[in-house]
């Protein structure tokens, strides 16, 4: 939903494990479902595979944007396995769990606390990765990274490049229920003022249903 110009950084780190574990066949990719604690490196160290190499393996996720119910895929062989929350609800009902203290200037998200600057609400549209709304440079943000879960576009002279936001309020099947984690990597020529532009990994069909929403973001300090 957006005349693309070049685009921004990924992000990478860390989020935790669960518990109940179910066989898959030999040399097939493993799938991980979330926890509320799984992190990129709990990953790593509960298969014994490099990081960077699960990184890779899921390049739309943004280790901020790792939720309850998620599936993530682990390379490798041996026996696969799928791991799952042993409280876990139905992906349908995830959320983050949201909590607001406006007196402190805190909000937390899969019992994460983060201090935010500001909150601001913008009208929102949505941008997948089709040729049609990328323009010559492709599927790239501003920096020229791919797009992922987790990148928007917007007015830097509203919000700066590189500026890291809680999104809440939104409602699309493609988005993390209740809040993810963004930043703002890139731009478009529609996207002025008070607007941001989402990317959601997907078809340009099932982006589209996004339309306009008005949505909070939480500028995180």
């Amino acid at each position: 939903m957006k005349i693309r110009l070049k685009a921004l950084t990924a992000m990478a780190a860390a989020i935790g494990i669960s518990t109940m574990l179910h066989a898959a066949p030999a040399l097939a990719e493993r799938v991980h479902i979330a926890g509320e604690n799984t992190t990129y490196y709990t990953l790593s160290t509960y298969y014994g595979i490099n990081m960077n190499d699960i990184i890779s393996a899921n390049k739309s996720v943004a280790a901020e944007n790792i939720y309850p119910g998620l599936k993530l895929n682990i390379p490798g062989a041996a026996q696969a396995k799928t791991v799952t929350a042993a409280a876990s609800a139905p992906a349908s009902i995830i959320s983050a769990s949201l909590n607001v203290s406006p007196d402190s200037s805190k909000v937390e998200a899969w019992g994460k606390e983060f201090s935010y600057d500001k909150v601001l609400q913008v009208k929102a549209s949505a941008y997948s990765s089709a040729a049609s709304e990328n323009g010559k440079w492709g599927a790239v943000d501003y920096f020229g990274n791919t797009l992922k879960l987790g990148t928007i576009a917007v007015d830097p002279s509203v919000i700066p490049l590189g500026t890291k936001v809680l999104v809440t309020g939104h409602s699309h099947p493609g988005l993390p229920d209740q809040a993810f984690m963004a930043t703002a990597t890139d731009i478009g020529s529609a996207i002025k003022g008070k607007r941001i532009d989402i990317f959601i990994p997907g078809s340009q069909s099932f982006v589209a249903d996004f339309g306009y929403q008005y949505v909070n973001l939480f500028i995180i300090k």
